[in-house]
């Protein structure tokens, strides 16, 4: 609706037009009640420098400002809320790249650029809109930089840093706490995602690129399955958690928050009593973790 919208005024895209590569929760098929949209906006101009139209734009600037009204219309205040929140600084170089990416740009940072978390990042990238043939090229490069990145010691150092400095952020947990620790939620994404890339799999979604691991050598079948049920567990809690309300923060750190019904709606949504939760989220976490930190134990204590 709304590239039709901006071809009224500014003419049809330029080339083969845009492709929105859905990133994190939305490129991995994870999206929750409060989920915000992770895009990267890539385009594909071939060689064209200015649209035909009523009012025509430079390439870049038709894409930028096509990428703007986009994002616009996701997250605009309407009378029934906001429909999404819209995240785009997944996009190369950040807040000081452009907001929307050429195609050969993109392939260019990826390549020679972007860091070991980009590459990271990039196993969970799904095109979600764009023609079939852009959308196509997008795939066949996400594939191509998965296989080339995923190779070395370098990878588990990086990963190891960066698990330490989520560590030291996140030190304290809470009994309900799903996402954010050693063996918890973003930490099973991250040791997955790991494994995708070193394993060279297209695979998106946690469970998939486990098994990619699994498949490839990486982990047991038993630690893989463990893994499989802790991120399991944790995910239908944050799901549940997240259903109640923006405060969910504040539900984590004191479930008495949710009062007798709402601790009762969780631990049924993560099939647990009420009273057993939070023992069942340690334990999982605890197995989670000790997995994944011996994994990355050499990598660590050579920093």
């Amino acid at each position: 609706v709304v590239g039709q919208e901006f071809a009224r005024r500014h003419g049809p895209a330029p080339g083969r037009g845009a492709a929105v590569l859905g990133m994190g929760s939305l490129g991995a098929g994870h999206l929750n009640a409060a989920s915000d949209l992770d895009v990267i906006l890539i385009y594909d101009a071939q060689g064209i420098d200015t649209s035909l139209g009523p009012r025509p734009l430079a390439t870049r600037q038709y894409f930028a400002r096509l990428t703007q009204a986009f994002v616009t219309a996701l997250s605009a205040q309407t009378a029934k809320g906001r429909l999404y929140e819209v995240d785009v600084r997944l996009r190369p170089s950040g807040r000081q790249g452009p907001v929307a990416t050429s195609l050969a740009a993109f392939e260019t940072y990826q390549r020679s650029e972007a860091w070991t978390w980009e590459h990271l990042a990039l196993t969970r990238a799904r095109v979600v809109a764009g023609q079939d043939d852009l959308a196509q090229d997008i795939e066949s490069l996400r594939r191509a930089i998965i296989a080339q990145k995923g190779q070395g010691a370098a990878l588990r150092a990086d990963v190891a840093q960066m698990r330490a400095r989520l560590a030291s952020a996140h030190a304290g947990h809470s009994p309900w706490e799903a996402k954010q620790g050693a063996g918890r939620m973003m930490d099973i994404e991250l040791f997955a995602q790991s494994l995708a890339l070193m394993a060279a799999s297209p695979a998106r979604a946690v469970m998939d690129q486990l098994q990619a691991g699994e498949t490839a050598g990486y982990v047991t079948q038993i630690d893989a399955k463990a893994l499989g049920a802790a991120y399991n567990l944790m995910m239908q809690t944050q799901t549940a958690l997240r259903l109640l309300g923006d405060g969910s923060g504040d539900m984590v750190a004191n479930p008495d928050l949710l009062g007798a019904g709402g601790r009762a709606f969780v631990a049924k949504a993560a099939g647990q009593s009420a009273g057993d939760l939070a023992r069942a989220l340690q334990d999982h976490a605890q197995r989670a973790g000790r997995i994944i930190t011996d994994f990355f134990a050499p990598f660590e204590a050579a920093q």
